[in-house]
């Protein structure tokens, strides 16, 4: 593929080694191929979220964070569940975004993936839907009891999980590509 597409992956776990940082370095082996990914795991050095703060006088770290995602051609989300909702560094994250547009239209995967996750995938579906990110059933995934399917070393331990993962893959990087398939994952 001649060009080239840019991934933003955001992290929604502020752990160090999370279950969802290892299988986003897992995702970005898979497109390494055909797309830059660039890792997002600072979530947790974004300011509070304050509207007063949003203006021209916007924290540097939010200027960053918006950059990344405008530059963008897909963004891909993976987040843990926390108390039957998503993180609060994530859902922060997001609202820094409400008085942009820079999400709507944006080709977005969407994983949560967490010991259960369900709560936390309708969440953020729904967030991400009021915030104008184009996704569909085939780029959102959710991954129930992932500690146990992915190991340290970034690899996807589980058959039926790995399948999973690289057909949603699959479906976000061709909306990313606006429809085009002519890839293969590494």
């Amino acid at each position: 593929m001649k060009n080239r597409r840019n991934i933003f992956a955001i992290v929604g776990s502020t752990r160090s080694d999370s279950a969802n940082l290892r299988l986003v370095r897992y995702i970005e082996r898979l497109v390494s191929n055909v797309c830059e990914l660039t890792i997002y795991n600072e979530i947790d050095t974004l300011p509070h979220f304050n509207p007063d703060l949003d203006n021209d006088a916007l924290p540097i770290e939010i200027s960053k964070f918006r950059n990344h995602i405008s530059a963008a051609d897909g963004i891909l989300i993976c987040t843990p569940e926390y108390v039957f909702s998503l993180p609060g560094s994530l859902k922060n994250a997001l609202e820094w975004c409400v008085s942009t547009t820079i999400l709507s239209e944006k080709p977005a995967g969407l994983i949560t993936a967490s010991a259960n996750g369900k709560m936390a995938h309708e969440s953020l579906q729904l967030i991400m839907e009021t915030l104008g990110a184009e996704f569909n059933s085939e780029s959102t995934l959710l991954i129930s009891g992932i500690s146990g399917k992915i190991d340290s070393n970034h690899i996807i331990t589980d058959e039926k999980t790995e399948i999973q993962v690289k057909n949603f893959v699959q479906a976000f990087i061709r909306m990313v590509n606006n429809g085009r398939s002519e890839f293969n994952l590494a």
